[in-house]
């Protein structure tokens, strides 16, 4: 399948996440860190699902 704008932008994205979480981590600001993190990363998994063709049997 080939790579896709979107595909990538997410990739990026959830990157910039991570270290946002890792700072904020480090800052010791648990709760939040956590929920941004999941939020933030889980755009990939959505954009795969949508974008998922079954293939025929």
């Amino acid at each position: 399948m080939a790579e896709s704008r979107l595909r990538t932008l997410s990739i990026d994205f959830a990157v910039h996440i991570l270290n946002l979480v890792k700072f904020l981590k480090s800052q010791h600001e648990t709760i939040v860190s956590n929920q941004i993190g999941r939020a933030g990363t889980s755009i990939g998994a959505n954009i795969h699902e949508a974008q998922y063709v079954p293939r025929q049997a």
